[in-house]
């Protein structure tokens, strides 16, 4: 007799609440083992593969390719020790799974049986999950075996679901069930005094979401009553002409095309917003001579070896300069208001993808050669092109290089990639006219800009690491100097 498990979307590690299916990997009916892949989604951070803990039949699907889900969504529901598909009509992929003895959470060491007018279902000859409903076995990075007070609290909150959580806390502090899974929609709401329980959600099964919570706000502050008359006419104070709200604003033209910010882009448009909200920045930039630089690269890729690529000879030269300032190698603790200095240089690079923008980060950049930086380079691109960069391939910058003359541009003034304090840009290298040793000659000129956050330096400083970083570009032999 097969017991019916239910597998749910776990916690994939980053801080990340939602996924979005990308291709299912099994089909209703499918045989699994334990911990094969069954699905790919796209997380903010990267694309995986989520593998299973249960082995057995698969007797349903929960959402279909290009769904949207938080994290604690059921995903399938297996028959362990069940080796053909159950009776019945195929479940609609779409339906929200039905409550009951039937379905085992992820996060049960008890699993619940099928229906079935056995009173003793027979024992799965499947491999047994562990404590907390998984194989045991973790996914790195993910963890299919989170541990089980994590995984109650992210789990969505279902009618009839014996192992609920208890009920929510809403913002005013009064308890009560709200069906909210992400602790950031929490936050929101406490921060704007808002209560929860007088909201409609518009997720799977009345899930209250971050755009009904910034809804509910927005309405708020549109029907606030307006300010009681002043009794003596004061003298009108400038004002900044006010933006209308997109949600307010006219509907969009016929033929408009509306695209989701979500996955990758979504993770990108708000630590942009995050990063213009949060980081006073300021830009300089120089005009560099690079014909000396393209020179030496040609000289070390002719004496054989692996070669070097141009922008691993930048990232040397970067975190040269970085030693000599560590001050841009930080991040701010707004809450402390301190700024910490970091130890390590983890680079980061902007990399244009079919996915859209990503940030691979070599780790320990400081302690690597020009030929260990151009393989962890090549490396890190390839992942990104192929969509096998892991959240850990992604996380933990503490500076970026911005290499946008790929697209042809000589300057630019980029956005930091938040938390971090400064963004090296490179612009295309192109021969122009230069005075070279006291003549007009043609030489190769690249343009070289730095965003720095202004709150860790000022501008001598931020200078000072742009000049150095100038000054090694046009005589590679300054860099022995600081080595």
């Amino acid at each position: 007799m097969a017991q019916v498990l239910e597998f749910k979307l776990p916690d994939l590690g980053e801080g990340l609440t939602e996924a979005e299916i990308v291709h299912w990997l099994v089909s209703v009916g499918d045989v699994v083992a334990v911990d094969q892949p069954v699905v790919e989604v796209e997380t903010a951070k990267a694309m995986v593969e989520v593998p299973c803990p249960y082995g057995g039949v698969v007797t349903a699907r929960y959402g279909e390719e290009g769904t949207e889900l938080p994290v604690g969504a059921p995903l399938l529901t297996v028959a362990v020790g069940a080796s053909a598909p159950a009776d019945g009509p195929e479940p609609d992929s779409t339906a929200p799974p039905t409550p009951g003895p039937a379905a085992a959470p992820v996060a049960e060491a008890e699993p619940a049986p099928a229906p079935s007018p056995s009173p003793s279902p027979s024992p799965s000859p499947a491999p047994s999950p562990s404590r907390d409903g998984a194989s045991g076995n973790v996914l790195v990075g993910y963890g299919t075996g989170a541990p089980v007070a994590r995984r109650r609290r992210v789990r969505p909150q279902r009618n009839g679901d014996r192992t609920a959580p208890p009920a929510g806390t809403t913002a005013n502090g009064t308890a009560g069930p709200v069906p909210v899974v992400s602790p950031l929609v929490r936050r929101l709401a406490r921060e704007h005094d808002l209560d929860l329980r007088a909201l409609t959600g518009t997720g799977r099964d009345g899930l209250i979401l971050r755009c009904d919570v910034e809804r509910a706000i927005r309405d708020g502050a549109t029907a606030s009553p307006a300010a009681p008359p002043r009794l003596a006419p004061e003298p009108a104070a400038p004002q900044r002409p006010q933006v209308p709200d997109r949600a307010e604003a006219s509907p969009p033209p016929s033929g408009a095309t509306r695209v989701p910010l979500r996955g990758v882009r979504g993770a990108v448009a708000d630590k942009l917003v995050r990063s213009r909200h949060e980081i006073p920045d300021a830009t300089c930039w120089v005009d560099a001579d690079a014909t000396e630089l393209l020179a030496a690269r040609t000289a070390m890729n002719a004496a054989g070896g692996p070669k070097v690529s141009l922008i691993a000879l930048f990232a040397r030269i970067c975190t040269a300069a970085l030693a000599r300032h560590p001050e841009l190698n930080s991040t701010v603790d707004t809450a402390a208001r301190e700024v910490v200095r970091l130890p390590a240089v983890h680079l980061g690079f902007a990399a244009q993808t079919d996915r859209g923008l990503v940030v691979p980060v070599v780790r320990d950049a400081h302690t690597r050669s020009a030929e260990s930086l151009s393989a962890e380079f090549a490396r890190l691109t390839e992942a990104g092109r192929s969509g096998a960069l892991t959240p850990k391939d992604l996380s933990g910058g503490t500076f970026t290089l911005n290499n946008y003359g790929v697209f042809g541009v000589d300057g630019s003034t980029p956005i930091i990639n938040h938390p971090e304090a400064a963004m090296l840009g490179i612009g295309r290298i192109v021969p122009k006219p230069w005075v070279h040793q006291g003549e007009l000659a043609v030489r190769q000129v690249v343009q070289l800009s730095l965003t720095f956050d202004h709150r860790v330096c000022d501008g001598g400083t931020a200078g000072g690491f742009l000049r150095h970083v100038a000054d090694c570009v046009e005589q590679p032999a300054v860099l022995l100097r600081t080595l």
